[in-house]
């Protein structure tokens, strides 16, 4: 009986532990060369994949701002509501999301993309671009409003 009620009690202990890994829900991005707060990106599960979409533009200047560097059916729509993070999946081996792309409407290009969660911060979202062997990283910030 003892057994029981300690594995029930570390079973409930590890809920949030567990749901704190998620990469779902919304996240800060901070701009890794200037370093400020631009947007909030929120990531969920559509089908079995990870998107990202722009929720908000957090810098007065941002407000309201057309992707002009866009194309297809993106081009001249709104930033806030576009989906930036696409086709993103949970690589079974490790806790990294990776096969997907991420877009940055800023400069008009696509990137692969890689995804986790910062082991010794789990608010922190590493967010890794890449083409071939050059890639950039951004530590997002999950909302905890």
């Amino acid at each position: 009986m003892k057994t029981y009620l300690l594995c029930l009690v570390l079973l409930f202990l590890s809920i949030p532990l567990a749901q704190a890994q998620s990469i779902l829900g919304q996240w800060k991005t901070v701009d890794d060369e200037t370093g400020q707060t631009k947007s909030i990106v929120e990531l969920y599960n559509d089908n079995g994949k990870i998107y990202g979409k722009i929720v908000k533009l957090l810098l007065p200047e941002d407000q309201g701002k057309l992707c002009i560097k866009c194309t297809g059916k993106d081009y001249n729509k709104p930033v806030e509501g576009l989906v930036m993070v696409k086709d993103m999946s949970k690589d079974k081996n490790d806790n990294e999301y990776k096969g997907g792309t991420i877009f940055d409407p800023e400069k008009g290009k696509e990137y692969k993309c890689k995804m986790w969660i910062d082991k010794d911060s789990p608010n922190t979202l590493n967010v890794r671009g890449y083409i071939a062997f050059f890639y950039r990283t951004q530590n997002w910030q999950r909302v905890t409003d």
